[in-house]
Formats: structure tokens, sequence, C-alpha cells
């Protein structure tokens, strides 16, 4: 019998994640952890049918952590901050022979758990990144690079309006550097062009709701979809519905000398600000020019969910089963580089938490 493990099961992402993997291996065990077994009980109470069981665990206890991933097949970790975590709950999956997805968990985390010697790598996978952005930023542009020569030009826009709770703000607020990516950057030509782009403001896109403004950002998950595919050039913008989150990371990034959790406040406000101009959705919208403009290749695809920490569980429960089937190598990897696209979304286009797909 195949026993999951969901670490942060009670979280907006785990919940998810427990509630797909609950339906997708209904002969399956169920292992959810968390640091309030109240919240963990609560989780596996929406599971129809038995097979759910909550556990206590603190990820800063090695014993309860070592005992939460003992007998687990694959450990989904959904708990954060992810630059706390980094690889401490993938180097106890390993030992405990077990697989790791991580729905967020970016190349920082990646390389701590390279840069060391992980047991278990030989026939294991770990799998970062296994969400919407990183993730699905990453992995659905390959669907534009299809039936054809690569295309010479790739426009990719993520964003909308969503709620940032004081986890994510850490986590928003901490990524950033040459590690994460390059503000104001492109890829052109085979390298990272500093400085070559510059914001967007009140602009009408496609898939996004009334005007928005698009900040351009070369994360490290473009820059390699950049170099993979061999496009000439690709653009990659985070989109907000106002001005009210960049000035706030703006703010924070030029304290240098203050802790990130003295602007999670404002960064959390301007977040609610977002979501009272529109509403919660998010928008996930490539674009790609071709230098062989033959009819039926796909040059548009838009992605629409209310929810996208609820749709990033899905895609980590998508990458966990993709795991226990076998279609993920051992070693390290970033769920953008090894899922396979077009399975990835016709499985995400039956989804309740997909609103809306369009591949033109």
């Amino acid at each position: 019998m195949t026993t999951i493990g969901v670490l942060g099961g009670s979280g907006a992402v785990g919940r998810v994640v427990v509630d797909r993997l609950a339906a997708w291996e209904p002969g399956g065990r169920l292992r959810v952890g968390g640091r309030d077994p109240r919240r963990a009980a609560a989780a596996c109470a929406q599971v129809t049918g038995a097979g759910a069981e909550p556990v206590r665990v603190e990820l800063n206890d090695d014993a309860e952590l070592r005992a939460f991933c003992t007998g687990c097949d694959v450990v989904v970790n959904c708990a954060g901050p992810s630059y706390q975590v980094l690889d401490r709950v993938a180097r106890a999956a390993l030992a405990a022979g077990a697989h790791y997805v991580d729905a967020a968990g970016d190349v920082v985390a990646a390389d701590a758990l390279c840069d060391g010697h992980a047991p278990g790598l030989g026939d294991r996978a770990a799998l970062f990144s296994a969400g919407l952005m990183p993730g699905l930023s990453g992995l659905l542009p390959r669907l534009l690079a299809v039936d054809g020569p690569p295309p010479s030009r790739l426009d990719v826009y993520v964003g909308g309006a969503v709620a940032i709770g004081p986890v994510s703000a850490v986590d928003a607020l901490l990524t950033r550097g040459p590690r994460f990516g390059t503000a104001l950057a492109a890829w052109r030509h085979g390298a990272v062009a500093p400085n070559a782009l510059r914001p967007l403001r009140s602009v009408a896109l496609p898939g996004f709701r009334g005007r928005v403004h698009a900040w351009p950002f070369l994360s490290a998950e473009a820059s390699r979809l950049a170099a993979d595919l061999g496009v000439d050039e690709l653009r990659n913008y985070t989109v907000y519905v106002t001005d009210a989150i960049p000035h706030a990371l703006a703010v924070a990034w030029a304290d240098e000398d203050a802790p990130p959790e003295r602007h999670v406040p404002a960064v959390v406000a301007a977040a609610e600000a977002d979501l009272a101009a529109t509403g919660p959705y998010y928008t996930m919208l490539f674009q790609a020019v071709h230098r062989d403009p033959a009819p039926g290749r796909a040059r548009r695809l838009v992605l629409r969910t209310p929810d996208s920490y609820a749709l990033s569980g899905v895609v980590a429960a998508l990458a966990a089963r993709d795991v226990l089937a076998g279609r993920i190598p051992p070693g390290v990897h970033f769920a953008a580089d090894v899922l396979d696209p077009r399975r990835t979304l016709t499985r995400l286009t039956g989804d309740p938490l997909v609103t809306g797909v369009e591949l033109t």
C-alpha cells in the first residue's frame, strides 16, 4: 500500500494536496503532518473514507521529522517559509527511503541539497518548485515550442490579485539577488541582458482584468527555460493590478539593514489593496513569436485560476503522482524541467480550480 506524507497539510496549499491525492490514490494512505494537531486532524476530516492520519510534527525536531518520513513512499512538503525549510525535509525524506516533492523550494534549496551528500539520491527523486511560480510558469510555455523550431521570442506574464500571508510575504521579500533572478533583465541570444526592459504601466493584457502593471524580472527558472528551448529572446514579467506590492517591496529592499519581518505588514496590506481593487484572480499568459509561422502552431496560452495557492497544491499533487509512477528519474530536479507539459495541462484543464484555458 502506497503511503504519502504531506507536511503542512493543513495550509492553503497542503489542504488541496491532501484532497487531490485522496481522490486520485483511493487505495493509498495519507499521513498529514503539521505543527498543530487539531488543524492536521481537520485536514484529514475533509478526506472521504479512511486512510488519512494526522501527525504532529515540528520541522526543527529531528526525531519527529524522521518518524514522519519513515514508511512513506513520497513526502510532499507544503510547509514554509521555504528559506527556513531549505533542504531539511528533503534530506529526512531521502534518508527514510522516500521520494521528495516540494511545492515551493527554489534554487537555494536545491543547491543546498546538492552541495552535501544526501543518501538516497541514487535511486530517489527530489523535485523542487512544484507549484505555480516557479513551476507551471516554466513548464507550460514549453507547449509553444513543440511541432517545429523554437520560437524566436517568448513572453511570459504571470500574476493577478491574491492574498499574501505573513509566511509568503517573508519569502517574497527574500526572493531577490542573482541566485533568484535579475530585475529589468531579458534573455537575449544565449545570455542575460541586464537593464534591457522597463516596467509596463497600465497596459491591457489577454486574460487579465482591466489595465495592469507588468514588472520585468528574469527569474532563474526563466533563464533555464530560455536556454533549454534555444529562444533568441525571452521576456518574463510579474503582473500586479496596482502599484501597491511593487512599492512595498521596493521600500523593503531599500531598507537593507532591517530584518524582512519588519516589512511583512506592508506587503500583506498591499496584497489586500489589490484584492479590493479587482477581487481574487490569477492569470498565466504565454505568447510566442515563431520563426516559422506555419498554420497550426500555437502562439498563445492563457490559464486562469481564482486561487494561486490552491492551484499550486494541484500541481504538487500531480508531481507526486508522476514521481510515484516512475516518470521522474532519480536525482535533484525542478518540476518545470522534468514534468510533461502536455499531460500536466490536460489534467489541469479538468480541475475545478482552473477556470479557463486557451491555447491558440
